[in-house]
């Protein structure tokens, strides 16, 4: 008695330790915490340093991103606005309406003959510059009531022409008089013609083109010798500078060239400060714009980082404990979590680490997708959808090359994390071999190539080799990146949290391996009986939802244990004699049941996974071997002494099912066996049998340590009954339906 529960101690998967331990549960999420913490404080909250100006800095300093050089951007515009060239203006002052007004008023006081020729020559000297002036002052005040011209340049009009004006010669007001009315028209025909020819050109100094007017008058069709002197003189004066300097304008010329100066970075990593060299105060103030100094206390951003991490690891804590997922309470599994979560971290921090902003697309070749490729295959769907978001967030982060004010987030790498990790679990969600691991690799470099696309076509960012090509060479490779990554970590795994996915049951289910095959040429009634068995399990198991392949394999090594003592199970009694015809009943009962014990320290040899190895030790539970307790109970009545054991020495040592799929193997390999007991079995007698075999273990509860229902065990039932009609269907013997008896005529 004291082995027997010393052996239940140590199969219990129930007893206590780590593994189900909270304080240990507890710690994994806070370390869940700390590792979102510490993997986003880099990205969110840069290092800063304390340094002083005119002190060596006791480190070297790197950029932590692409920064603003605002020292050298302030010399690159103003380099540009020094290069602006001065504005001009053309600015009208309809010269040639001036100097035919002039010889009409000559030629209308010619032709006065009250006046006295002395009289005129006072009235030119005084009248011919006031009508220049006026009729410039005039000019220049109706541009700027048009609003074209700014009032500093209708200024700087006024100066110049003020400071070009032209002085006639004392002389020309004298021979001014003579001139005729003819004489004049004539004037006034070239001197328009000449003055307009003139001032179709920019004049900035007047005096270049009044050089040029006598050349024009001496090409005139003016013969007067008068005529031409006095014409040249009044050309001389109407003439004015129509190019002028506009400052306003070169203002704004240069303002356009600072805020067209592109912005001078310091790109990422480069160093801003060599250990041990003197802090200038250029340097200083580099430092303290980008915000990388230990000016004050402020602990909020930390909070603000420290509160997001409680969230994301309080999120999977409730997922886990309300995701209806088979491994919400179990420590190693939430170990291997945090362990895959560190994994995606380190692998979005590698490839951050050759990011820049210049070359952002590097981020899309992390293996974003391996995480949720991982909890797929090891864990379950819906656990893998969940972290699949998770994974958006710390990517989006994570893989931010801006890092610059308020984006925190870049959606280009959170929306394609989503897109290729929910594309990998779609195609491993059913994987039953390990190329279906490469298959995903190639989901995923076709799902991010695509989505990396569309992200590019819809920016407004020019289509070329750094926008279209080399994002979608990487999202590419990233795919492939992933399958190896799979491959090459699944093993690992499964190896040290005895994690037993779908590709490691259908390997574990190959003939070939040599448990199976030391089964088959040992035993082979045991081996055809555990082939039966699994297939009555696995359609049973699928029906109420449970690990249908899992009940398969399970099976396949559940009576292992037989190949110890082959002979003393009936299916491998074949033309021998049934040696528990001669054996102490006690002795029989110790032998069967061994099985269970010798079959589970046979797996733990071969290094078969815990859940393999609980089928069979769980697949019989603490039921009751009534055949060899009647036995013994009969020999002690013919023997005429009292039995000296009880019920309880003739049941199996346990545990009891710990799970559907071992209570689902019990069930089965109890039908199986009771099915081929049977010489010529009916529908009638398959189906009573199965209730009976359900309803004894119910009563006898066997299942009361697992979350199998009442509902379910009925399901079990109907699925064991059309499964043994379909295995056993050329042994069945159908009743025969009665003819109608036909009235005789």
């Amino acid at each position: 008695m004291a082995s027997k529960e010393k052996w239940k101690s140590k199969t219990n998967p129930t007893s206590t330790g780590w593994k189900n331990s909270g304080v240990f549960k507890l710690i994994l999420f806070l370390l869940l915490t700390l590792m979102f913490f510490v993997g986003l404080y880099p990205k969110l909250m840069p290092e800063k340093y304390d340094i002083q100006v005119n002190m060596p800095s006791d480190k070297e300093i790197l950029a932590p991103s692409q920064i603003p050089n605002s020292k050298a951007t302030l010399q690159a515009q103003e380099e540009a606005a020094d290069k602006v060239q001065q504005v001009y203006r053309i600015f009208s002052l309809r010269n040639d309406t001036l100097v035919s007004q002039l010889l009409d008023r000559i030629d209308t006081l010619n032709q006065d003959d009250q006046l006295t020729e002395a009289n005129k020559i006072d009235i030119y000297k005084e009248e011919l510059p006031q009508r220049v002036s006026q009729f410039m002052t005039n000019s220049i005040r109706n541009s700027g009531n048009n609003g074209a011209y700014s009032a500093a340049l209708l200024q700087e009009v006024r100066t110049r022409v003020n400071e070009q004006e032209y002085d006639i010669p004392e002389e020309t007001f004298y021979k001014i008089p003579s001139l005729t009315s003819s004489q004049i028209q004539q004037m006034k025909s070239e001197a328009t013609g000449i003055v307009s020819r003139l001032m179709s050109d920019q004049i900035t100094d007047a005096q270049t083109a009044r050089a040029q007017v006598a050349e024009f008058v001496s090409r005139s069709t003016l013969t007067d010798r008068t005529s031409r002197e006095v014409v040249q003189e009044l050309i001389k004066l109407a003439i004015t500078p129509n190019r002028f300097y506009d400052e306003e304008a070169t203002k704004e010329a240069a303002v356009q060239a600072r805020e067209n100066t592109e912005t001078v970075y310091i790109e990422q990593g480069e160093v801003l400060v060599q250990r041990g060299e003197l802090i200038t105060q250029d340097m200083y103030n580099l430092l303290k714009e980008n915000e990388m100094l230990k000016t004050e206390i402020n602990y909020w951003p930390q909070f603000g980082l420290l509160l997001l991490s409680v969230l994301l690891s309080f999120g999977l804590f409730l997922f886990t404990r309300q995701g209806g997922t088979e491994f919400r309470y179990e420590n190693p599994q939430l170990l291997m979590i945090a362990l895959i979560y560190f994994i995606m971290l380190i692998a979005m921090h590698l490839t951050a680490l050759v990011q820049s902003d210049t070359s952002k697309f590097v981020g899309y070749l992390a293996p974003v997708a391996i995480g949720c490729t991982l909890i797929a295959l090891l864990l379950n769907n819906s656990f893998a959808y969940f972290s699949a978001i998770i994974f958006a967030i710390l990517s989006s982060i994570v893989l931010n090359a801006g890092q610059s004010g308020s984006e925190i987030f870049d959606f280009h790498f959170g929306l394609y994390t989503l897109v290729v990790s929910y594309a990998a679990i779609f195609t491993v969600h059913r994987a039953s071999q390990r190329s279906t691991l490469l298959k995903a690799g190639i989901m995923v470099s076709l799902f991010g190539a695509i989505t990396v696309l569309a992200l590019s076509l819809i920016g407004d960012a020019d289509l070329n080799r750094e926008t279209i090509l080399y994002p979608v060479a990487f999202a590419l490779a990233s795919g492939l990146l992933t399958a190896i990554l799979a491959i090459g970590l699944m093993p690992f795994f499964e190896v040290t949290f005895g994690i037993l996915s779908a590709l490691k049951l259908v390997e574990l289910s190959n003939p070939n391996h040599p448990l199976l095959r030391k089964l088959l040429i040992e035993t082979p009634g045991t081996y055809h009986h555990s082939v039966m068995v699994g297939n009555l399990s696995e359609a049973a198991a699928e029906a109420i939802g449970a690990n249908g392949l899992l009940c398969r394999v399970g099976s396949y090594y559940h009576d292992i244990g037989k190949t110890k003592r082959p002979s003393y199970f009936i299916e491998n009694q074949n033309n021998i004699e049934n040696p528990h015809d001669s054996i102490d009943p006690k002795l029989s009962k110790s032998i069967i049941v061994a099985h269970a014990r010798d079959g589970v320290e046979m797996q733990k040899e071969y290094k078969l996974p815990k859940r393999i190895r609980d089928i069979a030790e769980q697949h019989h539970g603490t039921t009751f071997l009534y055949f060899f307790y009647q036995k013994a109970m009969k020999q002690a009545e013919e023997r005429g002494v009292e039995p000296d054991f009880t019920e309880a020495d003739f049941r199996y040592p346990g545990p009891k099912a710990q799970s559907k799929e071992a209570a689902v193997v019990g069930i089965a390999d109890s039908v199986e066996a009771a099915v081929r007991s049977l010489h010529k079995p009916t529908i009638d007698q398959v189906e009573s049998m199965i209730g009976k075999i359900i309803k004894s273990r119910l009563d006898d509860q066997q299942f009361n340590e697992c979350d199998i229902t009442l509902k379910e065990l009925d399901v079990i039932a109907k699925t064991l009954k059309e499964a043994v009609m379909g295995i056993f269907h050329s042994r069945i013997e159908y009743p025969e339906e009665d003819k109608p008896k036909t009235k005789e005529n």
